[in-house]
Order: structure tokens, then sequence, then C-alpha cells
């Protein structure tokens, strides 16, 4: 409910959407408590936010839900101005990014499901907000499966393995750049695979891999390419991981492109490498790529 103009202005009103199960395992108050709940591990707080992981049992004996769950205590007064004068168009980022991963699933992207989102509006032009996706239970980031696959395959099957990975890697990306979205912090850390399939190669990839992160997202139909190179490059720098090769990037660079060369462009591949080598440059000053890649793993647990 958003209440009227002056219930959000001198009470507060609180916003929230739920899964049906929801409230058997979070309780029937969980709205009231969900921004001061004690999450179970991976707790991590900074900047007047917080993400952890959160296991909750359900009603019924086995029942278990595990979820991520990123609250914002300080949100800028300005978004909370906007939010009290016109609450229904979601000022708050948990809400943005569970629009985000709604539009994703509605256009067959797999992602987290979204299990709870909310935000508290007012009073005084304050602005809370939280959200819970489910986790991705037993799947591992790419730049942690692509070594994990090379040492349990032989070579034949891992080159196997790996064209059908970087054919579906470039149809999802493929997916949104044609849409003109844009991830905006595309790395490795971001796909998630099933565990499992680094032990054997699927029979079918589609589906398999789910992307998360998706709270910078966003349509750009005017600058479409400035932002397409720079997924890509983010994309390009974080590959430099053990078992992927140059013919991998190349690989992946025809599937993404497609026949119909809809994507590409003559200068694209030459704006990509410079791209790749600045975030290379970038973060050698801030320590070792190896060591730039261990924090966006922290960052992307923090934040799916």
């Amino acid at each position: 409910m958003t209440g009227s103009l002056w219930q959000r202005l001198l009470c507060g009103v609180r916003r929230v959407r739920q899964r049906p199960d929801w409230p058997q395992f979070a309780g029937p108050d969980w709205a009231e408590r969900i921004m001061g709940v004690t999450v179970t591990d991976n707790f991590h707080a900074k900047q007047g936010r917080s993400t952890g992981r959160w296991i909750l049992e359900g009603e019924g004996e086995g029942r278990q839900l595990a979820v991520y769950l990123k609250r914002h205590y300080r949100l800028p007064r300005l978004h909370g101005w906007l939010a009290t004068l016109w609450p229904g168009r979601g000022w708050s980022p948990a809400l943005q990014e569970a629009l985000h991963l709604d539009w994703a699933k509605e256009h067959g992207l797999p992602v987290p499901q979204v299990v709870a989102a909310g935000e508290s509006i007012g009073p005084w032009g304050k602005l809370q907000s939280f959200l819970a996706v489910e986790e991705l239970t037993g799947m591992l980031p790419l730049h942690q499966a692509i070594p994990a696959a090379s040492r349990h395959m032989d070579g034949p099957t891992f080159a196997r393995w790996k064209r059908g990975l970087v054919a579906e890697m470039a149809r999802l990306t493929r997916e949104l750049h044609l849409r003109r979205c844009f991830h905006k912090d595309l790395y490795l850390c971001h796909f998630y695979l099933p565990q499992a399939d680094t032990l054997s190669e699927p029979v079918c990839w589609r589906g398999r891999m789910h992307l998360i992160d998706l709270h910078r997202l966003a349509r750009h139909p005017l600058t479409w390419r400035w932002w397409q190179v720079k997924d890509l490059g983010e994309l390009a720098y974080s590959s430099e991981v053990a078992g992927v090769t140059p013919r991998d990037r190349l690989r992946f660079w025809r599937y993404y492109v497609g026949d119909d060369g809809r994507l590409g462009a003559w200068w694209l591949p030459r704006a990509v490498l410079l791209k790749w080598r600045r975030y290379r440059r970038h973060n050698e000053k801030k320590g070792s790529p190896q060591r730039h890649k261990e924090h966006k793993e922290r960052q992307s647990e923090r934040d799916s």
C-alpha cells in the first residue's frame, strides 16, 4: 500500500511484494522485522547497506529456504522525497532490481527468483528498501567453474564443454544487447553454472547458465554502442582465468555477432580491446588480476 501523501509524509508507509510461500518461512509479521533481522552467514555491511545469506525453516519437517537478503538503510534523501510524491515509480534500488529480474525472466533469461522485495517510504523523505532472492544452490560463478572443469575433464571433452559454454554465454549477452539493454557489470563472476556441470558435459546448455546482479541493468537505445563496449570489455578482462584461450574468445565473438552481424561494427573489436586493456591497467594499480577477481566474487556473493 502507498497510502495518502500525508500518510507518507507524516507517518511513513511500507510497499512490499512477496512470493506466495514467503510468509510460511519468514512469518506473518516479516515486513515489520525484515530490516533488523540477523542473517545466517556471509554478512557484509558498508555505507548504509548490507547483504547476507539467510536460511529459513518453513512450516513442516524438512522445509528450508535459502535466500540472499540485500538491505539499504540510508538512501539519498532526494529519492525519498521523490518516492513520497510518486510512490508507484519504485525509487529504491531493491524494487528497481526486482523489476529488472522480472523483466529478464519474462524475456527468457535465467536469473535468480525474487522471493520478496519492498521499500519503506517516509516519514519526511526517509527511504529504505530490501530485496530477497532465492539462492542459486549448488552453482558456481564461471571464473571458478571453468578452471574446475579443466581439472575434471580430459582435453577433448573440455574443448567440447567450452564450445557449449561459450555459445550459451554469447546467446545470453546477445539477447540483452539486441534489446539495447546492458548489464554494466558483466564479469564472469556474474554468470553462474551448476557445479555438476563442471564434472560432465551437459546434454543441453540452454537455460542452465544464470545471470545475477542486475541492479545496474538499463536500456540505452541512443548511446547503446558505448555500453556495448563497456559490457564486452568487462567480460574480456574477467576471462583471464585458467582454461580460457584466445580461440574461446574468438568463438564467443562469432556467436555474439551472429550471422546477421546486427551487433558488429568494423571498429568494435578494437574498441573492446582498448577497454579491456584499460580495465587491466586500472586494476593492476589495486593489485593483481587474481585479487580483483576474488574481490568481484565477494561482491557478487554480497549482491546476488
